[in-house]
């Protein structure tokens, strides 16, 4: 197999979210770094939210201005409102990706919005990106829905609620569209169904898929959708980070773990796997912790 896929790398966002400790801008500035040194060509390096809910994401603007625009590189921008939206305008993000929630629960402990509230929010964007097209270049935009698997308020999630959310999205003329486990409670079997609903609903949106490992299944998980055809995939360094607003949702797949299992089955990542390892293991002591992956411990095989 020579089949591509592109692992977008979410450890300086997602992973870092809900970690105990709090990296100054520059550390997280290093760390964008050393994962695009690793390979990785897309990485949502910040996030739009008050530092008051989330401490370890405060001072976005700065960490942007170390990061100017380079060819080929994207970095992402995360962005929960407006408000949000109109920060990430100001910095030199390359894309906006804008967090829905599949429940009215999640969203709106959240963001404060319900599903009604997210879909106005959401048309608002894209309404004034389109504006601001027609004068000056605009960040690509991309969404991810979060909990589509499962809320930690309102439950379980149907196949149809995510294909309606979805069809909506699409409607709007959004080109990429993430299907998120927040809180890691799928399995491959479901992930086939939904990635089959979310296509019908949305055939010229590509879809992403953004996996927790709360419970194991996450390289499972990520099986299963390339499987249904998906080629694009989040995962973040060492395994670190999750949701401060899902009770108990730990950590995301590993971008090493997930980089050594496409590569041993022929898939292509352009990720450099040893360089990968050492960032997890450097990222584990800026934590203070060690980074909770497979491969940051045993290291890939066959060994060089």
């Amino acid at each position: 197999m020579t089949r591509p896929i592109q692992i977008v790398e979410v450890g300086p966002r997602d992973g870092l979210q809900n970690e105990k400790a709090v990296l100054d801008p520059a550390v997280r500035v290093e760390l964008v770094r050393r994962l695009e040194a690793a390979g990785a060509r897309r990485i949502e390096a910040v996030s739009f939210v008050h530092p008051k809910y989330v401490p370890q994401m405060a001072g976005a603007e700065a960490v942007m201005a170390e990061l100017s625009h380079q060819a080929g590189r994207s970095r992402i921008g995360l962005v929960l409102n407006a408000k949000g939206y109109d920060r990430a305008l100001t910095t030199a993000v390359d894309e906006v990706n804008v967090s829905v929630a599949a429940t009215d629960g999640f969203g709106l402990k959240n963001q404060g919005l319900d599903l009604a509230g997210q879909q106005a929010m959401l048309e608002e964007i894209v309404a004034r990106r389109h504006n601001a097209q027609a004068g000056e270049a605009a960040p690509k935009l991309s969404v991810t829905i979060s909990c589509v698997w499962g809320c930690p308020f309102d439950g379980e999630v149907s196949v149809d609620q995510v294909a309606g959310l979805v069809g909506r999205i699409a409607a709007l003329g959004v080109e990429e569209i993430a299907l998120a486990d927040t809180i890691g409670v799928a399995d491959p079997w479901a992930v086939t169904k939904k990635v089959e609903a979310a296509r019908k609903a949305a055939p010229d949106s590509t879809l992403r898929l953004h996996f927790h490992d709360t419970r194991n299944t996450g390289l499972a998980n990520a099986y299963a959708g390339v499987q249904a055809g998906i080629d694009v995939l989040d995962a973040s360094v060492g395994g670190i980070g999750g949701c401060p607003f899902a009770p108990g949702a730990t950590g995301n797949v590993a971008t090493e773990d997930l980089v050594y299992m496409l590569e041993r089955a022929g898939f292509e990542t352009g990720y450099v796997l040893d360089v990968l390892i050492e960032t997890a293991r450097w990222i584990g002591e800026r934590i203070g912790r060690p980074a909770p992956s497979a491969l940051s411990r045993s290291g890939g095989w066959p060994k060089a």
